[in-house]
């Protein structure tokens, strides 16, 4: 069976070459298909033989060759129908341009919406709008449906993008910007597009009062359906024009046309339970189509899934699932409750309130676009904020707010505020401000993911204007004294007032960067010990240190204002009847270190019962892990990083004699968990994340208090963290 191989005639030719030749390699080959078989034999089902050739980067490297998943191309290898462009498909009747029936209207345009909104989630134009053909060539469609309605997803998506693109909140997995050279109807304006569908509506309005029940008449089935999709193509149309009319209203008034934004979107929500409940009424995808992507393309008249292969880069393009109709109505419903939500970021009055209104707004994972709108309406242009205030003012307003620097007091007899020299000085560091604290804008605009990378720089940002924050609380407190000796009012001493605020955020983004591992799940259980440990012993205690400086400053030129208007020094008992202004603040950062100290203590207490699973250490070095999970904060002079070898030595529990007990650490996790839960008593209106974390810390105290008992101490079914509850703060479960 083998002769006349050549790969199995070893060197026969060899004997007629030339002297001159050099010799030919001699092959021994052999034959190992049956030996081959056989050996597989051994493997299980998805096992593979790992060779020593074939490491890692290769494996991340190899695309498997004819998998519609991972080879985009696979998609031309099925059946036999033809690719055709728009007037290809109009040549050969497969593309009706004219009189079509308000099933086809329902069926493209639910369809076209499933395209738009895959869009959003990342994927390309030319996968997902433009595989509609009527987007070609809108202006050669005579129906007036479709024409209009054509001509307005062109236009939503030039906008769209325009929205993304200038925000520059988005990352390559985010959002896919680029056009391949399509006219987004550019010779229409967007008022002339909104005033096609209106006229379009208006048409469709009277046919829906024509095919509607007279008083005291009935209509029989044939009449009901004629009306039921008449008002399905009407109420889509309707839909579309409100959206495109809260787009237009977003970028050409921006926050100050908020109010006309909601009252359209609020229109849109009325509008959509329709769309929702007459989706079954438009022409569905056949399921006798050709090839094996009818599944996730839309193959009604009109679409041509492989219509733009040629315009995809030679790499393998992502694969492609356009969202199925049912869920396209459910992200366009979720997609305006978000726009609407960010509305009310016109209502934040300070740069805090805003940055909290951002976090927040970003722990529920919003879309590319929302994402894009809510960061246009805050910073519509550099060093602007809301359109109508400069971002040195708005920081200005925050330090005053936060601690009320002597220089920038509004109070009669500022001495130091009038003084030139200082209100320079004062003038370049919230300059220099600007461009760190508008990055911490920006960040809450990207991703979750991207937030944590960014994070890392923001840090570093903040260490050069702690430094800067230093130096000027240095050089204004020496003016101050200066000034002492030739005024009749001692003006009051500026003591660390800038470095204190610069501080208070370099806190809350180092806390924000350690909190993100556990959303993203890059931490593993074994590191949960020194990561809450790090939030319980520094961060939270330079944080609440931090505010109760701050309120002590401010609580004290609140006396000296008062000592200054009555002439007369203010009793104690007087002062302390005023709220302290970082009360509710320090309260919530109080429980979350009590929070942290409980999982830090429970863990220890794990760790000494054995029942915390740790790495072999020849193969992992805690140092190592350390070190790298606490990097990004080396760059920063106060806190001071704490390093592995000091971490060790706090935490080493055969320092103490007797050492603890498992148990003693249960019972010093229980005081912590209860502090914190009544910590969150005091708090009034908790939030619904605040709200979240006081069940947490119940519940955990109630697992811990049964740990304390003695409850599966032999147990060998080792302890589990749920986030269910909490994407940062874990409820355990034994």
């Amino acid at each position: 069976a083998d002769e006349g191989n050549p790969f199995l005639e070893s060197g026969r030719e060899n004997a007629l070459l030339s002297k001159n030749d050099p010799p030919a390699p001699t092959y021994c080959w052999k034959d190992i298909t049956k030996e081959f078989r056989e050996a597989t034999r051994e493997l299980e089902l998805g096992e593979l033989v790992h060779d020593d050739m074939f490491t890692l980067f290769e494996a991340m490297s190899a695309i498997e060759m004819m998998d519609p998943k991972m080879d985009a191309g696979m998609m031309c290898n099925f059946g036999n129908k033809k690719v055709m462009n728009f007037d290809q498909a109009v040549s050969a009747g497969a593309l009706k341009i004219a009189d079509l029936s308000p099933a086809e209207h329902i069926g493209i345009i639910d369809s076209t919406l499933a395209c738009l909104v895959t869009w959003l989630e990342g994927h390309s134009l030319a996968q997902t709008v433009f595989t509609n053909l009527y987007l070609h060539k809108p202006h050669q469609v005579e129906d007036k449906v479709m024409k209009a309605f054509s001509i307005c997803v062109l236009k939503m998506v030039d906008m769209i993008k325009n929205f993304v693109t200038k925000a520059a909140v988005f990352e390559e997995e985010d959002f896919q910007p680029v056009v391949y050279g399509f006219k987004l109807a550019w010779d229409v304006t967007e008022v002339r597009a909104a005033g096609m569908m209106k006229e379009i509506e208006d048409e469709l309005s009277k046919k829906v009062k024509a095919t509607r029940a007279k008083l005291g008449e009935e209509l029989d089935s044939t009449q009901l359906a004629c009306h039921e999709e008449a008002v399905a193509v009407y109420s889509r149309i309707k839909f579309c024009r409100f959206f495109q009319q809260a787009l237009i209203v977003f970028n050409k008034k921006g926050s100050d046309g908020v109010e006309e934004v909601e009252r359209l979107l609020q229109q849109c929500l009325e509008v959509l339970p329709v769309l929702r409940r007459t989706i079954a009424l438009g022409v569905q995808p056949d399921p006798n189509a050709e090839g094996t992507n009818r599944a996730d393309y839309p193959t009604v008249m009109g679409f041509e899934p492989l219509v733009n292969q040629r315009l995809l880069p030679p790499t393998f393009p992502r694969y492609t699932k356009i969202k199925p109709r049912e869920d396209t109505m459910e992200y366009l419903e979720a997609l305006i409750g978000r726009l609407r939500h960010v509305c009310r970021i016109v209502d934040c009055s300070s740069f805090h309130s805003a940055i909290d209104f951002l976090g927040e707004f970003s722990k529920t994972w919003p879309c590319v676009l929302s994402r894009s709108v809510v960061q246009l309406l805050y910073l519509p242009c550099p060093g602007k904020v809301l359109g109508n205030l400069t971002m040195v003012d708005v920081l200005k307003e925050s330090v005053r707010a936060f601690i009320r620097p002597p220089v920038l007091s509004q109070r009669g007899n500022n001495a130091l505020g009038n003084h030139p020299h200082a209100r320079e000085l004062v003038d370049a560091f919230l300059n220099h401000c600007v461009r760190p604290f508008t990055s911490m804008v920006h960040i809450s605009g990207h991703n979750r993911a991207r937030q944590r990378d960014k994070l890392t720089h923001l840090l570093e940002e903040l260490a050069v204007l702690q430094d800067e924050a230093d130096r000027l609380d240095t050089v204004l407190h020496s003016i101050s004294l200066k000034m002492e000796s030739s005024l009749p009012h001692q003006p009051q001493q500026q003591l660390a007032c800038f470095t204190t605020w610069v501080l208070h955020h370099v806190l809350r983004t180092m806390i924000r960067y350690l909190l993100s591992g556990f959303e993203l799940e890059l931490y593993s259980a074994h590191e949960y010990g020194y990561i809450y440990w790090y939030l319980y012993e520094f961060l939270y205690g330079w944080m609440i240190s931090a505010l109760s400086r701050a309120d002590a400053f401010l609580m004290e030129q609140e006396a000296r204002a008062e000592q200054q208007r009555t002439g007369r020094p203010v009793k104690k008992g007087k002062r302390r009847k005023k709220p302290c202004p970082h009360s509710r603040e320090i309260f919530i950062s109080q429980a979350y270190q009590n929070l942290c100290g409980g999982y830090y203590k429970t863990l220890a207490g794990f760790t000494l019962d054995g029942k915390l699973r740790r790495p072999c250490p020849e193969f992992d070095k805690e140092k190592v892990r350390y070190e790298h999970r606490f990097a990004p904060f080396n760059s920063i002079l106060t806190p001071p990083p704490v390093q592995y070898g000091q971490y060790k030595e706090m935490t080493d529990p055969f320092k103490y004699q007797p050492p603890p007990t498992p148990e003693d650490m249960y019972l010093a996790a229980c005081k912590c968990f209860q502090n914190a839960r009544m910590l969150l008593d005091n708090v009034p209106d908790l939030s619904s994340e605040l709200t979240s974390v006081m069940k947490v810390a119940k519940t955990n105290f109630v697992v811990v208090k049964l740990l304390l008992s003695g409850h599966k101490k032999d147990s060998a079914i080792l302890p589990e963290f749920d986030f269910s509850q909490h994407k940062n703060f874990p409820i355990i479960r034994i």
